[in-house]
């Protein structure tokens, strides 16, 4: 990978992105967008600043570089390397737009919003389970059942089985984390437990198609050759995994962000119409994932910034987001988030999250339940976060609040 050294920018701030103790949304991060738009990091370049990140993520001149991140952590071989390199996220040009277009209908805004019932009716059991004992451990018992649930259900996989579907998605989200070669062997082990259970429900609705997006893939499948059977399945692999995990992970870092300020968070409880700007400003601020990646994909001078080709930039989500320079006055405050410049949580560009509805959707359903159902909640000593780098989100976070009265 080409240097600062080589790109003629070694005065700029560095930036340990490699080190788990890193904070992507520390002082130091601060300190270095104020000094310009541009840092290094351990793996390439940051770009610091919301509008030179804001046009980068457009560049047709840098491709997405999550590609090479297996082999950046010393991943060189196996099968979760050959199924990286397959998924929507790593792949470029034309394989990429055919695949887009095809998986693009399963994710249809009306198809989304017919289940928000559904939706409400599975936060509405989850919070019921709580909601009289007056603490919760928010990831266990709401965040993680909640966004497998309704994994489950949008796969129209069995409900029932949603902690093993968890289970899978958890241990291969991992390889979105700083360890990816510590963690192969779970990593690997979740890849080929979900690929067989996807395997069985592509199987079945062949031969039982039902009113689902599993049916709705395996019909495009018949229609149009060019969606291979194996193409399917890694699709369907990462999204689960995918739609899972990151959803969970922002459910909890909303939930921190909202307690941090009390009164947007029972402003949400008593508004619940705000759920939507409140998903958008909650990602605005403290996002799950931490970076978006890009490559060079030939010599190139971006903002008067020579990059040679395969040069890598990391766009810092919150740094971006919060950059005074786009957003005036960027603490949180949901009743203005339609003020603010698009959030780059979801990514932009070609590479854009297909699930991106489905994720703000869910999230805009639990966030004002939760906060109706503990309007003083606040947080207790021994929870567990992942590094703040990466994908990062809480482990383990336990609330208190004053239980309902029954009766």
């Amino acid at each position: 990978m080409p240097s600062a050294a080589a790109t003629g920018q070694d005065h700029l701030a560095h930036l340990d992105l490699a080190d788990p103790r890193f904070d992507t949304t520390s002082a130091e991060v601060r300190a270095a967008r104020e000094a310009g738009w541009l840092a290094t990091t351990s793996y390439g370049f940051a770009v610091l600043r919301y509008d030179a990140a804001n046009e980068l993520l457009t560049d047709r001149r840098f491709r997405q570089g999550n590609a090479r991140w297996p082999e950046q952590n010393g991943v060189t071989e196996g099968p979760f390397l050959e199924w990286w390199q397959r998924v929507l996220l790593s792949i470029e040009g034309d394989d990429h737009h055919r695949l887009r277009r095809l998986l693009l209908p399963a994710f249809k805004r009306q198809s989304i919003l017919r289940m928000q019932p559904q939706f409400v009716a599975i936060a509405e059991d989850l919070i019921a389970g709580f909601a009289g004992r007056g603490e919760v451990e928010l990831i266990k018992e709401f965040a993680e059942p909640y966004s497998s649930r309704i994994l489950c259900l949008l796969l129209g996989l069995p409900e029932e089985e949603w902690e093993q579907v968890a289970h899978w998605a958890d241990d291969l989200g991992r390889s979105f984390g700083i360890k990816v070669a510590e963690d192969l062997p779970l990593i690997e082990a979740a890849l080929e437990g979900l690929t067989s259970y996807v395997e069985a429900a592509i199987d079945d609705r062949i031969l039982h198609p039902r009113d689902d997006l599993v049916t709705t893939l395996v019909e495009a499948h018949a229609r149009d050759a060019r969606l291979t059977r194996d193409e399917l399945v890694v699709a369907l692999v990462f999204l689960a995994f995918a739609g899972m995990e990151t959803t969970r992970n922002q459910i909890g870092l909303a939930v921190q962000t909202l307690l941090r300020h009390p009164d947007q968070w029972r402003l949400l409880g008593e508004r619940p119409e705000l759920g939507e700007p409140a998903v958008e400003e909650v990602m605005r601020v403290n996002p799950t994932v931490t970076w978006v990646t890009r490559e060079a994909v030939e010599d190139v001078e971006f903002r008067g910034v020579p990059f040679p080709a395969g040069s890598i930039l990391q766009v810092l989500s919150h740094a971006a987001g919060t950059d005074p320079a786009a957003v005036t006055d960027p603490d949180l405050d949901i009743t203005r988030a339609r003020e603010r410049p698009p959030h780059l949580g979801f990514g932009k560009g070609v590479h854009h999250c297909l699930g991106h509805f489905v994720a703000r959707v869910d999230m805009a359903v639990a966030l004002p339940m939760l906060a109706a159902a503990m309007p003083d909640a606040e947080a207790l000593a021994g929870g567990e976060w992942l590094p703040v780098s990466g994908n990062t989100g809480a482990i383990s976070y336990p609330l208190r609040f004053t239980p309902r009265s029954h009766g």
